[in-house]
């Protein structure tokens, strides 16, 4: 008798994602033409916090400006006010019935929250577990291993760096979904540095202790210079030890990397710089920024995004290749590890913050980063759709290396490496790139 297959945790943190989903369509109904409601308090005794408006606007971009206006306007907003004359007006212009109308907008809210809860259920209860066998480790220390794709492999040595917000699986996710996997039946030799769960040593690293301790000293594990590739944050951690370590570098491939992080959304980055104040006491107390509160933090860079994918999934045949890769990528993404209070601080005020690699004024041990004194080949791929390293972004530290080929890639942040069209959208010209070496 097979056994039922054990619930999901995800998407974390869920009550978040639910309420954002129905503060959507609360948002949605309050700018439909009716009557004021009356004021629960007098105009004399503005309220202490009015409710938070979440922006009607899915794009990152959008959403430092999208916050409301509410002057005196409270229990409305004056925007929201506009946007209901806007739409009484074009009501008013085609004959149409306020009260018809809102019908048809719960109608509509209603539909999309019973797709949502359908999602959520599917993803929760479906079947598949990711079954890969584990590749052999070459070198450890701490919580970190480095493992090996190709035993006694004569290829080229490529050695990827995850980030350290999420497991480092996500580079070999699923059957016909590893990009380490794929690369190594292409005749090379990929390495993968696992950061693994950050202990007690691991939870009083910097960004010096990961890069110019742990990583180097992997590298130093390793005969002879190798090829050095970082996704996302993993980038930044690779550009840093490849200019400091050049006899151990001779070539670097920065995948979804960011660098000028208020290229187009200064606002938003800085908003987020804003919660690190909040966020001190959880750190306090465990020395780490917990998995929650990075996955809320994601969750802010596109507030309705994780919503709409579980109502896209709600409508996939749960046997279909499609929802099999929806919820590997969805147990990896809920899978995550929480982030060195050291390191949660430097992100998030010297990068997200003050925009500190951008502006030069990036320093690990003692040094500043810089894209220019890198004097190695480069690839850099610039993912199009890109919600959490926008193009903008990457394309500044492409700009600023001196021996670089700029790939343009028509994916997303994630499905770059690991969704269905990833295979075209990166690995080929990925591997094209380190034949050329």
């Amino acid at each position: 008798m097979t056994a039922a297959p054990k619930p999901r945790r995800g998407p974390r943190p869920l009550p978040l994602h639910l309420m954002l989903a129905a503060s959507r369509g609360s948002l949605a109904l309050a700018q439909l033409p009716q009557a004021e409601p009356t004021p629960l308090v007098p105009p004399s005794a503005p309220p202490l916090a009015p409710p938070l408006a979440l922006p009607t606007a899915r794009t990152p971009a959008a959403w430092p400006s999208a916050w409301p206006n509410w002057n005196a306007g409270w229990p409305r907003s004056s925007c929201g006010r506009q946007e209901a004359g806007r739409i009484a007006a074009a009501l008013a212009a085609g004959g149409h019935q306020p009260e018809q109308f809102r019908a048809a907008v719960l109608r509509r809210l209603l539909r999309e929250d019973r797709a949502l809860l359908r999602g959520l259920a599917a993803y929760r209860t479906h079947p598949h577990e990711r079954r890969l066998p584990e590749p052999p480790v070459i070198w450890a220390e701490g919580g970190s291993r480095l493992l090996d794709y190709a035993p006694g492999g004569s290829g080229p040595v490529l050695l990827l760096v995850p980030s350290l917000v999420n497991r480092a699986q996500v580079l070999d996710l699923d059957e016909g979904a590893s990009l380490l996997r794929w690369l190594a039946a292409q005749g090379l030799r990929p390495l993968l540095l696992d950061w693994g769960w950050p202990g007690p040593e691991e939870r009083r690293f910097d960004l010096t202790a990961y890069v110019a301790g742990r990583l180097e000293r992997a590298l130093m594990a390793l005969p002879g210079p190798v090829v050095l590739a970082g996704y996302c944050m993993g980038g930044l951690l690779a550009l840093a030890a490849a200019q400091r370590r050049p006899d151990r570098v001779r070539a670097l491939a920065l995948l979804a990397t960011p660098w000028d992080f208020h290229a187009e959304s200064p606002g938003q980055a800085r908003a987020l710089a804003g919660l690190l104040p909040l966020l001190e006491a959880a750190m306090q107390v465990t020395g780490a920024l917990p998995v929650e509160a990075l996955q809320m933090l994601f969750a802010l860079l596109d507030p309705f995004g994780v919503a709409e994918k579980f109502r896209r999934f709600a409508r996939l045949p749960a046997a279909s290749p499609a929802a099999r890769r929806f919820v590997v990528l969805e147990d990896w993404l809920n899978d995550g590890v929480p982030l060195a209070a050291p390191v949660a601080r430097e992100v998030l005020g010297g990068w997200y913050g003050a925009n500190a690699p951008a502006r030069g004024a990036w320093r690990l041990a003692g040094q500043v980063v810089n894209p220019a004194a890198l004097a190695m080949p480069s690839f850099c791929a610039i993912p199009s759709r890109d919600r959490i390293v926008p193009p903008a972004s990457a394309a500044a530290l492409a700009a600023g290396l001196r021996q670089v080929m700029v790939h343009r890639a028509a994916a997303g942040h994630i499905g770059m490496v690991a969704g269905q069209g990833a295979e075209a959208a990166l690995w080929r010209p990925l591997r094209d790139w380190l034949r050329q070496l």
